[in-house]
């Protein structure tokens, strides 16, 4: 799907639709789901499964596959954009009190419940459960989970499972930041040559360095094990 396409379908959600949660796989995501592949069927049952990278989607088309790129900040700049409408309720289970509160100011004619769980969610299923419970008493139109890859991907799969909750969650990081200025996107010229890794790593260096230059490159390693099994498995 085009982003345009993915917006569309949003604005046809409401909150009483089945729940259903969106994911935005990067390169980092990948080299997870590789390493731990427990994580593959939490991706795979995604309502929407968007790529949020063009090194993915330039890595993709080598092997003659066409992928899309659908940024995951770019969505929730569209939803807050174009798709939230008056009166809608919004729930975040993540992201700081502070930059809730900057949310409620930015956009007060829509209701936004704040759910703010503790470090560790991914060890920690009695949270995960108290995360699960306080969307669906949350009834929103839209579920933002700010707490992280893998964890928000897990937890929005568990509601899945759940059958309490309704509406649309979407896997989203640090995308709120970008929302109230508390990160600046990389510009658009840079994003499309495919090197806002390399902005996000100049500003965090020490945070990023080991994913950006230790694990992302274990993408190509995979993609080339990827093709040798594909050939493999071609009859001749």
């Amino acid at each position: 799907m085009t982003a345009a396409e993915v917006v569309a379908f949003l604005r046809t959600r409401t909150a009483e639709d089945r729940f259903g949660y969106i994911v935005t796989p990067n390169v980092d995501h990948m080299v997870q789901i590789d390493a731990q592949p427990e994580l593959r069927p939490v991706y795979q049952g995604a309502l929407l499964c968007l790529n949020d990278s063009r090194v993915l989607a330039r890595l993709a088309k080598l092997y003659g596959i066409a992928l899309t790129v659908v940024p995951g900040s770019d969505l929730i700049v569209a939803l807050f954009g174009s798709v939230l409408q008056d009166g809608d309720r919004l729930c975040i289970v993540g992201a700081s009190a502070p930059l809730v509160a900057q949310l409620r100011t930015q956009y007060p004619r829509i209701t936004i419940v704040h759910h703010e769980p503790p470090m560790g969610l991914r060890r920690n299923a009695a949270a995960r459960q108290a995360a699960v419970d306080a969307v669906a008493a949350a009834n929103a139109r839209f579920t933002l989970l700010a707490v992280g890859a893998p964890q928000q991907e897990i937890l929005a799969s568990e509601m899945a499972a759940a059958g309490t909750v309704t509406g649309t969650a979407f896997c989203i990081g640090a995308a709120v930041d970008f929302i109230v200025g508390a990160q600046v996107r990389a510009p658009r010229i840079v994003q499309q040559a495919g090197m806002e890794w390399f902005w996000r790593l100049a500003g965090s260096p020490r945070r990023l360095g080991r994913r950006y230059l230790v694990e992302g490159p274990k993408i190509f390693r995979i993609a080339l094990r990827w093709q040798r099994n594909r050939r493999r498995s071609t009859p001749h």
